[in-house]
């Protein structure tokens, strides 16, 4: 309380009064009062960066926490869509599981790929014709929470060198028994002789926390025509 040194306020109160007393001197005020409101927007913004979330709650938490509040309940409702009651868990974490996977095009039947349990086919795994046109389709079931940001990504080598490298954001999903069916957008194979040959390639789905729920290395071929 005692002592001589003088507060803010009187330090501002003298600059104040200094810079009036210099001829057309305006500037240095302005200075002063925009370095103050400077500092305090600091200040707020400081103490603004120490605000904490709260702890993650369970998607059956959620759902029956205020549950007695009708207009909370609606809103939950339409938030989450058609939750399977029976697929929600008490974990935090989704469980995502691939269901099916095949390559549809239209110049033949759907090429139907089985799923690896141990994320490597056995021997190759598909064949595609050269300049030919098509699709991957899979399915797949969501339970226990909703995945956030599920994602597909594949890169592809040949001879050791990356030639291809894809990544399609498939959505966010809440749980239920019906699985969900993905199309990914349309490809064309590449032509020529070049093209023709052996590939290597991974194919992972992740959501947003980099959670891997299949990976799957395997090899394929380029050829002329289809294999038989």
């Amino acid at each position: 309380m005692g002592g001589g040194e003088k507060s803010d306020k009187e330090k501002v109160e003298e600059n104040r009064e200094d810079n009036d007393n210099v001829a057309g001197e305006g500037i240095p005020r302005q200075m002063s009062e925009t370095s103050v409101s400077a500092a305090e927007d600091d200040d707020d913004e400081e103490n603004s960066n120490k605000i904490q979330l709260g702890p993650q709650c369970t998607l059956k938490e959620q759902i029956e926490k205020d549950k007695d509040d009708e207009s909370l309940r609606r809103w939950k409702e339409q938030l989450l869509g058609a939750v399977d009651f029976e697929s929600v868990g008490e974990t935090l974490d989704p469980e995502v599981k691939i269901l099916s996977l095949s390559i549809i095009t239209p110049d033949r039947p759907d090429i139907v790929l089985e799923i690896p349990e141990n994320g490597k086919p056995k021997g190759l795994w598909f064949t595609l014709k050269e300049g030919s046109r098509h699709n991957l389709k899979f399915s797949f079931q969501v339970s226990n929470n909703i995945v956030s940001g599920l994602k597909y990504t594949n890169t592809v080598w040949k001879t050791g060198v990356k030639v291809d490298s894809t990544k399609e954001m498939i959505g966010t999903f809440s749980p239920q028994p019906e699985p969900y069916t993905h199309v990914m957008p349309e490809e064309v194979t590449p032509s020529g002789m070049f093209a023709r040959g052996s590939y290597s390639a991974r194919s992972k789905f992740l959501d947003d926390d980099n959670k891997c729920y299949l990976e799957i290395n395997y090899t394929f071929d380029i050829r002329k025509e289809w294999a038989r």
